[in-house]
């Protein structure tokens, strides 16, 4: 079996995705700025150390300037020398919000020659946990955000990673689109809730204004680009445009997601 590339290796879904790989006897080549692997998207002399002699590759886009452009160019070199399989973790939300922008990495991947797979994850459970933005709110025990009480399905990082490996090493998934919710829908205080009930702690969730939740965030040092684009993402819940369910996971897997209560029981 020839190797398979995972950028991010060292992220939320990356190195999940490259342990459970692993663990079904693919040659793994975890690659970010830090990891095993070194790579930069903004340093092209680390894109062909990592690409060397492989034959699918898991991409995560630089979320940051001209990340599209990035990607396409990327995809590109990588088909040229023989990737014959690219699979891209997206988001749900992007075709939601209405910025054709957002979905400008997509593009640049079924662009690229090669046989691309979307994967299109709700918001991350592991998000409350591994992310600054939720975690340390909720550590502190006070989560303030513009998302009201809106529904949102949240998925479970183990079940984007069994779906990403699946999709990697099984053939069938060509030019397929997948969305990846978990199976119910929660407000963010119902998962603030289920956290504190299973900490024992007394951890509040506070609905506050797009202005409010900026001001917030500014002070903690987010930059204005990230918080704009968190605030129309919150909005888009609160307005009930995320309350519904995909079943990507059940198309893949042939099961069900993993509910929000496990990942809570697994974590807390």
């Amino acid at each position: 079996m020839s190797t398979i590339l995972v950028l991010g290796g060292t992220g939320k879904t990356g190195r999940r995705v490259a342990a459970r790989l692993r663990a079904r006897g693919a040659e793994v080549r975890a690659a970010s700025r830090r990891g095993e692997t070194r790579f930069d998207w903004y340093d092209h002399d680390t894109w062909e150390p990592a690409l060397s002699g492989v034959s699918a590759a898991y991409l995560v886009d630089s979320q940051g300037p001209d990340a599209a452009g990035l990607l396409a160019a990327f995809a590109g070199a990588a088909v040229a020398r023989g990737v014959r399989r690219l699979v891209l973790l997206s988001s749900r939300d992007w075709p939601k919000l209405g910025d054709d922008r957002l979905l400008a990495s997509e593009r640049a991947v079924k662009a690229s020659g090669g046989a691309w797979t979307i994967l299109r994850p709700t918001w991350f459970a592991q998000n409350f946990s591994e992310d600054p933005m939720l975690r340390d709110p909720v550590d502190a025990g006070l989560v303030e955000l513009s998302a009201g009480h809106g529904l949102e399905p949240f998925v479970h990082a183990d079940d984007i990673a069994d779906v990403a490996a699946e999709v990697l090493l099984r053939d069938g998934h060509a030019g397929r689109t997948y969305e990846l919710s978990g199976p119910r829908l929660l407000s963010f205080g119902d998962a603030i809730g289920e956290i504190a009930a299973a900490t024992g702690r007394s951890i509040t969730y506070v609905p506050v204004s797009p202005e409010e939740h900026a001001a917030r965030l500014a002070a903690r040092g987010f930059d204005a680009d990230h918080i704009a684009l968190v605030n129309r993402l919150f909005a888009s819940i609160d307005a009930g445009t995320n309350a519904h369910l995909s079943d990507g996971v059940r198309q893949v897997l042939g099961r069900e997601p993993r509910d929000f209560t496990e990942y809570v029981e697994s974590t807390w």
